[in-house]
């Protein structure tokens, strides 16, 4: 799912290869080279799909820590308390299902890296513990009583929201951007570097040709084309997932223009407009295969989301386009969802859980 391609090495190491020779993947893989030799902390942006955490696990491998742990962390797949539970441990008995003493992701990376994905969606309380484990490098576990112990880990976050916005908006701290952001580094979304598609096509197709036994040996010109045109929404994740749908699908020796499905054959002219236009998000793509192809929520979003595919802030837009068009009701935003009348306190309970549930009266 990523611009790189990952090779066993040595044990516990990893040679990551950048895939691509456009001049901003150069650049990045330059800047890779530079900051893997540093211990710094580093802050990676860019939009969902990407490929921030297969940068992350380069700069990992390619430094002095690459034989120790890597450690990621879903900061938007967990709640507030299992969250601090996974990344600081818990004690016996300090909550309910603590059968035993648990070490969190911050101890067993001990020497390592630690990767904090979608840093955004942290609560501010989340924000100020993690703040105080980067000033002071000691671990204070949930429901421990007295100080913890130190260790030595490096630390690097991601994320697809402006986090300048959210400290103007009072929902990310301060102190810990600039804690976080030593290093920034940007990974570009793919529709700004088009020329590098052919060269991701042919190592998907590769890669899973192997996986699936195919005979496919080749994209057509026209095809490749075709894929070089589109504006690639999901970016990376979303082409790896595309070459391995034909694969598995298309019967015969070459991947043809007529096997691409119809958005990708035929471009939408507002996604080739410039930057300033709006373009279409992955929000809009799932929200409208729900409400176009009838895809059930549980089927086109949930999983996405519990295999960090799309993020928090991803699901609320979703639920918000639909409370929009349902005026605020959230059965019929089910309904508008394709989920059975019994899923509707399973759909509510799925947004407090994970924090995605928006208040209905605004669009009253």
């Amino acid at each position: 799912m990523s611009t790189f391609a990952a090779t066993p090495a040595r044990a516990n190491k990893t040679h990551v290869q950048l895939i691509g020779q456009s001049a901003t993947m150069v650049g990045l893989q330059q800047e890779v080279d530079r900051i893997a030799r540093s211990d710094a902390k580093v802050l990676i942006t860019g939009e969902s799909g990407t490929g921030k955490e297969i940068v992350a696990r380069s700069i990992h491998a390619r430094g002095p820590r690459g034989a120790s742990v890597f450690a990621p962390v879903n900061c938007a797949g967990l709640p507030e308390t299992l969250l601090e539970s996974e990344l600081f441990g818990h004690v016996k008995g300090s909550f309910t299902g603590a059968y035993r003493d648990k070490p969190g992701k911050l101890e067993t990376a001990n020497n390592g890296t630690v990767f904090l994905d979608e840093i955004g969606e942290m609560t501010l309380r989340m924000q100020g513990l993690l703040l105080r484990f980067l000033e002071t490098g000691e671990l204070q576990k949930v429901g421990a009583d007295g100080g913890g112990h130190h260790v030595n880990v490096r630390v690097i976050a991601a994320t697809n929201r402006n986090l300048r916005e959210m400290i103007a908006q009072g929902t990310f701290r301060e102190d810990l951007f600039y804690r976080l952001n030593v290093i920034h580094l940007v990974v570009p979304p793919l529709r700004e570097r088009r020329e590098d598609i052919p060269a991701l096509v042919n190592h998907f197709r590769a890669q899973f040709v192997a996986l699936n036994r195919s005979p496919i040996t080749n994209v057509s010109p026209e095809a490749m084309q075709a894929l070089m045109d589109y504006s690639w929404p999901g970016n990376v994740r979303e082409l790896e997932n595309v070459i391995e749908r034909l694969i598995v699908t298309v019967q015969g020796s070459s991947i043809d223009v007529e096997h691409l499905s119809s958005e990708i054959r035929v471009q939408d002219p507002v996604a080739l407009r410039p930057k300033r236009e709006r373009r279409r998000t992955v929000a809009d793509d799932l929200y409208k295969r729900m409400l176009d192809q009838r895809e059930s929520f549980w089927t086109t979003v949930y999983p996405l989301f519990m295999e960090r595919e799309i993020t928090r802030a991803n699901v609320r837009e979703i639920v918000r386009r639909g409370l929009e068009e349902a005026r605020g009701n959230y059965k019929i935003v089910a309904r508008l969802f394709n989920m059975e009348p019994r899923d509707y306190k399973r759909f509510l309970n799925f947004l407090r859980k994970h924090d995605c549930q928006i208040p209905f009266k605004d669009y009253r």
